[in-house]
């Protein structure tokens, strides 16, 4: 996780592509709108790497596998 950096002087400590102010909120919903790595490149953020998006989704990964989840009955 060395591409994702959490501070709390930027963007409130959300995470955040290392070195930049790109949170990983930012490029999720990107690649959730069906955005190719390519167009995110090329339309909204051209100094990424693919491997910086490749972090992005590797660290949603390790948020939700470290997640416990308990299902209520209704």
């Amino acid at each position: 996780m060395e591409r994702i950096a959490v501070n709390p002087d930027i963007h409130f400590g959300k995470p955040c592509i290392a070195g930049t102010r790109i949170t990983v909120q930012s490029v999720l919903e990107l690649v959730s709108e069906g955005l190719s790595f390519a167009e995110i490149r090329q339309d909204y953020y051209p100094d990424l790497e693919i491997e910086d998006i490749r972090a992005c989704l590797g660290y949603a990964i390790a948020l939700v596998s470290a997640e416990d989840i308990h299902l209520v009955s209704v």
